[in-house]
């Protein structure tokens, strides 16, 4: 069987690595079962992109489309000519997208067009909010794609409901988690963490990058202003798309500290040993939840609603009072421990690569 499969943007790269490392095992145990790895390039930054595949250690891939930056109609057109030629150079069995990504959705356009079947890795959430980029790219690549591997029972029903038969759902669990257990032994203090001047489960740390949250400058300005008034230090890597209202903010914040991206090792010690998250992150909601962390997210919906019923998660939405109140919360030690949700065990691709060696 010959599988290509698709990374584009940071998080697609903790989804891809554990199923390339099962891939590997059953070709080690004798499985007929061969992939070729297509980087879109959507995320084309060192720190967004080529750090992650040398600490997940992932494989070079066997093309980079260098899809680059522009508006999302640019950067959709870009992936889907490139791939395309791609695909018609290289023929394939099957191609596996993950995620929710531009390229997730452009890719699986090229692959349908070209009569090439095509898997979801992490079919049938929804936040129902078409507000979101993201849940086009859901809706879209869900309506064409040939397999589902979910994540929760709750993605199983949306799929059914949306007319999906329930002999191309597989209820598999994450592939995201497969890399945090793989990867917890390795990850490392940040270089800046004497600079910071923190101490485990006496700082925050703040994540943003959705337009909604970001992109108006008043807004953000008024979500720091709350932030800030937490009294702990608040760490805060800066998203490019951020980084140039929080450079203009009206008033510096005392206590949030802003840096640049973190590679993954990082990124991860910093949540697992901070008091609490706020974010907008999918991915973060629910590396919180497998760490125990309380999570503050600052939306008013989530793909993810096993992270606020199962886990440590709890959804802020748009208000400023409600963030106050959850904050005071934290700090009076009034948070839910919260579970791990089923098959979220770290052999998701194991279960993947077991039921792709059985696709006909």
């Amino acid at each position: 069987m010959k599988i290509t499969l698709i990374a584009g943007a940071r998080p697609n790269f903790m989804k891809i690595a554990p199923i390339i490392r099962a891939i590997e095992n059953a070709q080690s145990a004798g499985k007929s079962i061969h992939y070729r790895l297509v980087h879109t390039g959507q995320h084309y930054d060192d720190k967004l992109s080529k750090i992650f595949f040398e600490q997940l250690e992932i494989p070079q891939p066997d093309i980079n489309l260098g899809a680059g930056s522009g508006t999302q109609a640019e950067q959709t057109a870009k992936i889907m000519i490139e791939f395309e030629k791609d695909l018609l150079a290289n023929p394939t069995n099957l191609v596996v997208v993950v995620g929710d990504v531009t390229s997730t959705m452009a890719c699986t356009i090229v692959a349908k067009k070209l009569n090439t079947k095509v898997a979801h890795v992490e079919g049938g959430i929804r936040s129902f909010d078409m507000t979101m980029p993201e849940e086009i790219n859901r809706i879209v690549t869900d309506s064409l794609a040939d397999y589902f591997f979910t994540t929760s029972e709750v993605a199983n029903q949306n799929l059914l409901e949306s007319g999906v038969k329930g002999d191309r759902i597989f209820f598999v669990g994450n592939t995201m988690i497969d890399t945090l257990l793989t990867q917890l032994p390795k990850v490392k203090k940040p270089a800046n963490w004497i600079e910071w001047k923190v101490e485990p489960k006496k700082y925050l740390v703040l994540t943003l990058h959705r337009p909604s949250n970001v992109d108006d400058a008043d807004k953000f300005a008024n979500w720091m202003q709350v932030i800030d008034s937490v009294g702990l230090p608040v760490i805060f890597p800066v998203h490019p798309r951020t980084q140039k209202n929080f450079l203009t903010l009206p008033k510096k914040p005392d206590n949030i500290i802003a840096c640049d991206p973190l590679s993954y090792h990082e990124f991860i010690y910093l949540i697992k040993e901070s008091k609490a998250v706020i974010t907008d992150s999918g991915g973060v909601q629910e590396e919180t939840t497998v760490l125990g962390v309380p999570c503050l997210t600052l939306r008013n919906n989530t793909e993810r609603p096993e992270t606020v019923t199962i886990g440590t998660n709890e959804m802020i939405g748009d208000n400023f009072v409600a963030l106050s109140g959850a904050l005071k919360n934290l700090n009076n030690g009034k948070w839910k421990k919260g579970a791990i949700p089923e098959l979220w065990d770290g052999r998701t691709a194991e279960r993947i690569v077991s039921q792709l060696l059985q696709l006909r």
